[in-house]
């Protein structure tokens, strides 16, 4: 059974996460980073699949909800809301709002008011946070 069926917070040590990801995802995903813009492994890909968190393999986005922002970084117009939260981020001199997972805590990106209809919202999310998973994959 999947961590995303069972509904459980995972809470492991920061030492934890950094022996099981990469030193980029971790301090993307654990610090609060973010990667470049024009280089996460997500940013062109448009093929129909899910998007998950890289922590964790709870379902953060469907592809028919992605497109190209322009902004450099994989854009969604919405979101399986219930596992992501919102927080404050004033960091950078700006207000902004922080998208975390539900379930793990990890760092996906942030959500702007920009964005196509029907929603109007932009989820910019970094490629590092998702793994993806083609459509018909389990």
């Amino acid at each position: 059974m999947s961590n995303q069926d069972t509904g459980k917070k995972i809470i492991k040590s920061e030492e934890q996460w950094k022996k099981e990801l990469p030193e980029e995802v971790f301090n993307i995903v654990r610090k609060h980073g973010t990667e470049r813009a024009f280089t996460g492994e997500y940013e062109k890909l448009y093929e129909p699949g899910k998007y998950h968190c890289r922590c964790c393999g709870a379902l953060l986005f469907d592809s028919e909800t992605k497109y190209n922002s322009g902004s450099g970084w994989p854009s969604f117009y919405d979101a399986h809301k219930d596992n992501i939260t919102e927080k404050s981020d004033n960091t950078w001199m700006m207000q902004r709002v922080e998208l975390v997972c539900n379930k793990c805590d990890a760092h996906l990106g942030h959500v702007f008011e920009d964005g196509p209809q029907p929603t109007g919202l932009r989820y910019c999310i970094n490629s590092a946070s998702l793994s993806f998973k083609e459509e018909g994959e389990s």
